[in-house]
């Protein structure tokens, strides 16, 4: 039994380190990772899980070898309304800002729900229905994961 508790003292540490093994091709500028996440919540512990989660991807992969895309409609539109969490916002804007996360957001919820693109935060891309656009990336090779 000392030596199964010894054993798996010695081997934490080494766990710690454990590099990421990536799949061929590997990850690159030439050839990057396309991430398609979408968020229909406006919960935000679910949502705060989501943005984790993505940098946590983020944080795993080379420079410019990721390309994540956020599509947003049905409720979760109102998370890139300028009046949702200001912590959350925050940030949704450093993705943007730090690592070039796309943001799109679905007209036809903000027609439903009666918002205006004055409603929402700057650098949102809007695309007519959010699902067809997950749809559309997921025809053009782009990985749909939402991680929550």
């Amino acid at each position: 039994m000392k030596r199964l508790v010894l054993f798996l003292v010695l081997l934490l540490p080494l766990s710690l380190f454990a590099k990421m093994v990536f799949s061929d091709p590997k990850p690159s500028f030439d050839h990057p990772r396309k991430w398609v996440v979408p968020v229909k919540t406006d919960d935000i512990h679910v949502v705060n899980h989501i943005i984790g989660g993505i940098n946590n991807v983020l944080n795993e992969y080379p420079p410019e070898s990721l390309q994540v895309a956020m599509v947003f409609y049905s409720s979760g539109m109102r998370v890139i309304r300028k009046d949702y969490d200001a912590k959350t916002l925050t940030r949704l804007k450093s993705l943007m800002d730090g690592y070039d996360v796309e943001m799109i957001g679905c007209i036809n919820t903000m027609k439903t729900m009666g918002w205006k693109k004055k409603d929402y935060i700057e650098g949102i891309v809007y695309r007519q229905a959010g699902i067809a656009e997950v749809l559309e990336r997921a025809a053009a090779g782009w990985i749909i994961f939402a991680p929550y």
